[in-house]
């Protein structure tokens, strides 16, 4: 049962990550980092570059959950480790990947 419960939660936060990479990638603005912020168009020399570039990120950070997913139904123990490894990096990761996106692309 709780296998079931595992994937309950972990398939749609797994997908939810993986959207945001989606709508990343093929925006036609500048994709945002954090919440209530927006970047200029005037600010970033290549939109589809820097969006694609925001997309990856954030696939790739999605993977932790695509992977604690698959796990969690073979080793729980194995997948809640890996979750919270993933994000506890995780997370910080996606900040210096941003920061070094926006500056590789902006003006």
């Amino acid at each position: 049962m709780e296998r079931i419960i595992w994937l309950v939660i972990m398939i749609p936060l797994s997908l939810f990550f993986t959207g945001i990479g989606i709508f990343a990638w093929t925006r036609k603005k500048p994709m945002w980092f954090w919440s209530g912020s927006t970047v200029d168009e005037k600010s970033i020399s290549d939109i589809p570059a820097y969006n694609r570039a925001n997309g990856i990120m954030w696939i790739c950070y999605s993977a932790v959950f695509w992977i604690s997913a698959i796990l969690g139904i073979f080793r729980q123990e194995t997948a809640g480790v890996v979750l919270a490894v993933g994000c506890l990096l995780g997370i910080p990761a996606l900040i210096l990947a941003y920061r070094k996106i926006y500056n590789k692309y902006k003006v």
